[in-house]
């Protein structure tokens, strides 16, 4: 499954999205190798910013990665979009799917050594609410996984707080969730991204 990036503030199960991506999104030459990947990575952005295309080509297409997706695909629109995102990524991905137990996976998935695309954490929360899960114990989970992890870790989030006040109770509770899990990852990452209309701006970054 691909990440379908960009819900909007409580979508908390199925969001429907445009037919194609980007150009913008299909834009991204990086010169940086693997090795230069910090250990936590966090790249953010709105809908269609082209957020997720960035954060493959942090990665590289020549690089055998994992790409860690969150979403479920539930109905053919849903598949397609699957689809596109697949064939967007190319051969050198492998795909895992996992909606809810991040942290767990994410220790398996990176054992390999191989660099980990999480797309996306806004999709995972959706998903912990839909279940009913304790968001804010999960956020702790995750955020002490990081240290332990054996390879690199990109996470592409949605920045849902820059719009309209959403008009229901549940949006306004997903809206500030997402801010509050967005602080917390971007605390504890390396480097943190903000992407908007294809173009990328740094917002921190530790150098050893």
């Amino acid at each position: 499954m691909a990440a379908v990036d960009d819900p909007e503030p409580g979508d908390l199960a199925r969001t429907l999205y445009g037919q194609r991506p980007r150009v913008e999104e299909t834009r991204f030459v990086l010169d940086a190798s693997i090795s230069q990947l910090p250990a936590v990575t966090l790249v953010l952005g709105g809908a269609r910013s082209g957020k997720s295309a960035y954060a493959e080509a942090l990665i590289g297409h020549a690089v055998e990665a994992i790409y860690l997706a969150t979403a479920t695909a539930d109905d053919d629109e849903m598949r397609e979009r699957v689809r596109l995102h697949q064939s967007r990524r190319g051969s050198a991905w492998t795909t895992i799917e996992e909606p809810l137990d991040l942290a767990s996976t994410l220790v398996r998935a990176t054992a390999s050594g191989r660099p980990v695309l999480v797309d996306c954490l806004t999709l995972w929360l959706s998903n912990l609410m839909g279940e009913d899960r304790a968001v804010e114990a999960e956020t702790e989970q995750l955020i002490a996984t990081l240290p332990r992890l054996a390879a690199p870790v990109v996470f592409v989030a949605n920045e849902v707080g820059l719009g309209i006040v959403p008009a229901t109770p549940l949006g306004r509770a997903f809206r500030d969730a997402a801010g509050r899990l967005n602080q917390a990852v971007a605390r504890a990452a390396d480097r943190v991204v903000f992407v908007a209309a294809g173009l990328p701006l740094v917002l921190k970054e530790l150098r050893a």
